[in-house]
């Protein structure tokens, strides 16, 4: 079989600009083909109407990209759209699922590991969330899926900056940083972004990334050390990350039966973890990462000699109790021999 195509998932509130960014990413010189699906009933296409609401449209652009509008089953216009590339009637070197702006995007993110003849075919690169710097905050005060859909993103793009003071951006930024510690934050403008730092994120690959928390790089400077507060009763104060650390080398039975404990006592509220651990007597770096109940394990590189062998899990969880878990984490390290 061919090599599985790469596939970035969209998403964000309505009016976030998600189809705006589309449109730059579309024009943007990365000289690949890029097939573009809306997975929203009745969607407004790219640029106004060039996407008309039927079932399985499909436009074919000038620079060669193809965008397809779809009602219905989305796994089923995937394997259409691949058996279609197979058979040389379309051309296309990957994929971007814009979601509608109402999605919760765990249920998809899901699906292309259950899914077999997906998981195939396609591997899932990453989760774009295209945040509104002038209505975040209220989205986040009404709306469960706004915090859904950052808890889940490897990559948060903070748009309409321009219509925010610099002291609401950092305002922004401390509330999702507070939901989602392990995913870059950008400022767009106008739609305006790095292509290159959207695609090839890497985002479900059992390597390091995404493993160490970024600060927002904005076209403006932004403050910092501020404090804000946050409503007592708000939909995202369930959702929060958490970061587990320990120096030790780790027993891996131990470990295992931890990672086990936590999936089966906590699946359902764990959106996103991922994790780099030491393991007793293994030169390599143990990584795992999961989506709520499914989760992929497997050695990375060797440490370094200059390196400091260290344990951390990245966990984007609702109401998770922290000090227990650090607690039970810090219990899978294997004790030193007596001198």
């Amino acid at each position: 079989m061919d090599e599985a195509i790469p596939v970035t998932l969209l998403t964000g509130f309505l009016g976030a600009g998600k189809t705006t960014l589309l449109n730059g990413l579309l024009a943007a010189p990365h000289g690949e083909r890029i097939a573009v699906i809306e997975n929203e009933f009745g969607a407004v296409g790219i640029d106004g109407d060039l996407v008309a609401p039927g079932a399985a449209t499909l436009v074919e652009l000038s620079n060669g990209c193809i965008c397809c509008s779809v009602r219905g089953e989305l796994s089923a216009a995937l394997l259409d759209l691949y058996e279609r590339r197979a058979r040389g009637e379309i051309d296309f070197d990957r994929l971007i699922i814009e979601c509608t702006g109402l999605a919760d995007p765990g249920p998809l993110i899901q699906t292309f590991f259950w899914e077999d003849a997906l998981r195939e075919r396609f591997t899932l690169d990453g989760v774009l969330t295209l945040v509104d710097a002038r209505h975040v905050m209220e989205q986040l005060d009404r709306e469960r899926i706004s915090a859904a859909q950052i808890a889940f993103a490897d990559r948060l793009l903070v748009s309409k900056c321009d219509l925010v003071d610099i002291d609401a951006l950092d305002a922004v930024e401390t509330r999702l940083r507070a939901i989602n510690a392990r995913a870059p934050i950008a400022t767009v403008l106008y739609g305006a972004a790095d292509w290159r730092e959207l695609l090839s994120i890497g985002g479900f690959s059992l390597d390091e990334r995404g493993l160490a928390p970024g600060r927002m790089r904005s076209a403006r400077p932004v403050a910092k050390g501020s404090v804000f507060g946050r409503p007592q009763q708000s939909w995202d104060d369930a959702i929060g990350s958490l970061v587990l650390s320990t120096d030790g080398a780790l027993d891996l039975d131990a470990v295992s039966g931890f990672v086990d404990a936590l999936i089966e006592g906590s699946g359902n509220d764990l959106l996103r973890y991922k994790g780099i651990l030491y393991i007793a007597n293994e030169a390599r770096r143990l990584i795992f990462q999961g989506v709520h109940r499914i989760a992929g394990f497997d050695y990375g590189r060797e440490w370094g000699p200059d390196e400091t062998p260290t344990s951390r899990i990245v966990l984007i969880s609702r109401s998770l109790n922290a000090p227990a878990l650090q607690a039970a984490f810090e219990a899978c390290v294997i004790e030193p021999e007596p001198a």
